[in-house]
């Protein structure tokens, strides 16, 4: 049986709890890291992906991930999803996850399959019943210590009933780019929703419009955090039952032949392919400041901001500016009476745009040359 912790403190003060009770089903975890992160463009690149920039803090988003978890799931009990091309540059940023843990794909499989390997693995390495927490690599956390109280609290209720747990966040704004999970009665009848209780899930709802956003925030719905809790058993039943895009593909994953498995899948995520069609999600709140690390914009919210909203990183002087996402990488960046901008500056090449338009930068990259849109600058190898 795993622990739960004492509640949190109302200050969200950072405080360490203590490890999980080393039991039969000690808790696992499985990280999403593939991709290159487009969106981050200039600074991340084929060569450089998302996951190894320091854009939170001065540490790489996959160092953040992985220390975020200890010591409530040491390195040797992750595993991680990613793909060929950026698997060494990540195991040499994050070396104290053994190699045999690094599970690359061999062609992107979307994150529903990702998953689905990834409950293999725990469940051939640590028993099917293991319970252990999904999560990507490209989120932000203000409070760790509350974060890792939620998985302690999350995985006691995965090891006691057959269902899928969603960390849900409140939101603070309209977001059309996140999921939205609606809330209906309490898990546990003697633990409230008031009083930081699960709730099962009445519907989830990946990307509404901004009209039906506002509906689902004024009835009360969660944020989907990305961050699940599951025993590995229980999450491939729910995949082999609702997420047809991967029926043909789970026998062969079974069997351990990642080939076949690889060729007979159809990408699909999590989200799509699995939280809008289950009837076993549950839903616990935290309060652990998350945020997605998703776009340039995304960094003002994340970022500790100087006095007039400015966030930077790097070598920065700002006077009478404010509002702005300035990353200076290898040189210096003077910003002066601007507003509401982004400036990405490294040798050979600087970026400037509104905030408002590096939301999606899709149209521009699809404009520049292949030599700029993947080797901008002259040190994106070191």
């Amino acid at each position: 049986m795993i622990v739960e912790s004492s509640p949190i403190a109302d200050t969200m003060e950072e405080f360490e709890l203590e490890p999980l009770l080393e039991t039969q089903t000690a808790l696992w975890a499985v990280v999403f890291a593939g991709g290159i992160g487009t969106r981050f463009w200039p600074l991340s690149t084929p060569k450089r992906p998302k996951q190894l920039l320091a854009l939170v803090n001065e540490r790489p988003l996959i160092v953040d991930t992985i220390e975020r978890l200890s010591p409530l799931v040491p390195a040797e009990r992750v595993l991680v999803v990613t793909s060929a091309d950026i698997a060494d540059a990540l195991h040499e940023a994050i070396p104290e996850v053994p190699r045999a843990n690094m599970l690359i794909e061999p062609r992107p499989l979307g994150t529903a399959a990702a998953l689905a390997w990834g409950a293999h693995e725990v469940a051939k390495r640590a028993g099917p019943d293991t319970v252990f927490c999904a999560l990507h690599a490209d989120l932000s956390v203000g409070f760790p210590g509350v974060f890792r109280d939620a998985l302690r609290r999350a995985a006691t209720i995965a090891s006691s009933e057959p269902v899928l747990v969603a960390l849900g966040a409140t939101p603070t704004r309209c977001e059309t780019g996140f999921g939205y999970l609606q809330p209906s009665t309490p898990f546990d009848p003697f633990i409230s929703r008031a009083e930081g209780g699960a709730c099962h899930v009445e519907h989830f709802v990946e990307k509404p419009t901004a009209a039906l956003a506002d509906t689902l925030i004024d009835k009360g719905a969660l944020w989907n955090t990305g961050i699940f809790v599951w025993r590995a058993r229980v999450v491939l039943d729910e995949l082999e039952a609702n997420t047809g895009e991967l029926q043909h593909g789970l026998p062969k994953l079974a069997t351990g032949d990642m080939t076949s498995f690889a060729e007979l899948v159809t990408s699909v995520s999590i989200d799509r392919g699995l939280l809008e069609r289950s009837r076993h999600l549950v839903v616990l709140p935290t309060e652990c400041a998350w945020d997605d690390v998703g776009t340039w914009a995304s960094l003002r919210r994340v970022r500790d901001l100087d006095d007039t909203g400015n966030g930077v990183m790097g070598h920065v002087h700002c006077v009478d500016a404010s509002g702005n996402v300035i990353h200076a990488d290898g040189c210096c960046v003077v910003a002066y009476g601007i507003s509401g901008l982004l400036v990405v500056s490294l040798d050979g090449l600087t970026f400037v745009t509104t905030l408002e338009r590096a939301t999606e930068l899709g149209p521009l990259l699809n404009s520049l040359p292949g030599s700029l849109r993947y080797n901008p600058g002259r040190n994106t190898t070191s």
